[in-house]
């Protein structure tokens, strides 16, 4: 059969240093995994080999390059995983874990008319795949899953598809091993260092100026948890942050909070909760208590989701073993057992 020959010049934008990676590392996975011959000079891409494989070749490389441009750069994890994505060698697993077959993958999440997020990981898929089908998603894992991303992500979506006409993004005031009565300022700024994880999220995804206009009109607003009390929030998109530092009554009062066409994301880590020692975490008790609750999921992510550097992988399993050996459990196994024995008792029955 007659070899095909295809040229790709990538845009002039690209950071082509960035972009073939540390001694060509990224080239190189291209290359490890297809049989056809591949060649980059300049900026430039001289493939030859069949038709089929080219193709994807060139889907890898244009998919590389709008990740570069939207988030500045790429990791050779990201390249491994666009490798697979495009190749279709998670189609089994896929299918298997999270319900999502091969012609899905192409479903993005749009959050402005140029910009798209996509999810990267089994876990994110399974926690967008659910966002779509419930009306109160819970997303638990450990840092670096891209919870919080994904959730402001998804929120935006909706609100520029119009399914709502606000998003409200809330997080618990908890003093991780600080003072906050000692902080500087009024209630506003010692606040706001909590919420700061909220604004990096939107900041990625909206330009600045149209950012500006929705928090004047009150059509984006992120406050502390406590202010949420008394509210009832119609035709809007609810997202509670860092929720394993919200107390039972806190995590019910805000699920309370929805009104007619909204709809709720619940991040949180149960492995890093800053409460008191006597204080059940809400997050911890609502596994529970809303288990079997139509229009409610739980999503469950783990190191394999994490996307954030590769040593936060290595700190995790790291923090796991440690925990493991001194304990003889995992630090999620030590919460749920201590939620169990709480049998879903309130602070104080």
């Amino acid at each position: 059969m007659a070899l095909a020959e295809k040229n790709i010049t990538l845009d002039p934008s690209v950071d082509l240093v960035n972009f073939t990676g540390f001694n060509d590392k990224n080239l190189d996975s291209i290359r490890e995994r297809f049989s056809s011959n591949i060649t980059f000079r300049g900026d430039t891409f001289y493939l030859k080999g069949e038709e089929e494989e080219l193709s994807q070749i060139e889907t890898i490389v244009k998919e590389l390059v709008l990740l570069q441009k939207r988030q500045g750069k790429i990791t050779e994890g990201d390249v491994n995983l666009i490798i697979e994505l495009v190749t279709g060698s998670q189609d089994a697993a896929l299918e298997k874990k999270v319900g999502i077959k091969r012609d899905e993958l192409d479903d993005v999440i749009l959050v402005e008319k140029s910009d798209f997020i996509k999810p990267k990981t089994f876990g994110q898929l399974e926690l967008y795949r659910n966002s779509k089908t419930n009306e109160i998603v819970f997303a638990i894992g450990p840092a670096g899953t891209g919870k919080t991303y994904l959730a402001v992500a998804i929120a935006l979506a909706a609100l520029k598809a119009k399914k709502v006409n606000r998003i409200v993004l809330s997080r618990p005031a908890v003093e991780a091993g600080e003072s906050l009565g000692f902080l500087p300022g009024d209630l506003s700024e010692k606040v706001n260092p909590y919420l700061k994880p909220l604004f990096d999220a939107l900041e990625d995804m909206v330009p600045q100026d149209k950012l500006r206009t929705y928090f004047e009109r009150n059509i984006i607003e992120i406050i502390p948890l406590a202010y949420m009390r008394g509210r009832t929030l119609n035709n809007g998109f609810l997202i509670l942050d860092e929720a394993q530092n919200a107390t039972s009554m806190q995590m019910k009062m805000f699920l309370t909070r929805l009104g007619i066409n909204s709809r709720a994301i619940v991040t949180g880590d149960i492995t890093q909760i800053d409460l008191p020692t006597k204080q059940t975490s809400g997050l911890v008790q609502i596994q529970k208590i809303l288990k079997n609750v139509d229009g409610v999921s739980f999503v469950y992510l783990d190191k394999k989701d994490v996307v954030r550097h590769r040593l936060v992988k290595d700190i995790i399993n790291a923090y796991e073993e440690f925990s493991v050996k001194s304990n003889g459990s995992s630090e999620k196994e030590q919460l749920e057992g201590n939620n169990n024995d709480e049998d879903g008792k309130e602070p104080g029955q």
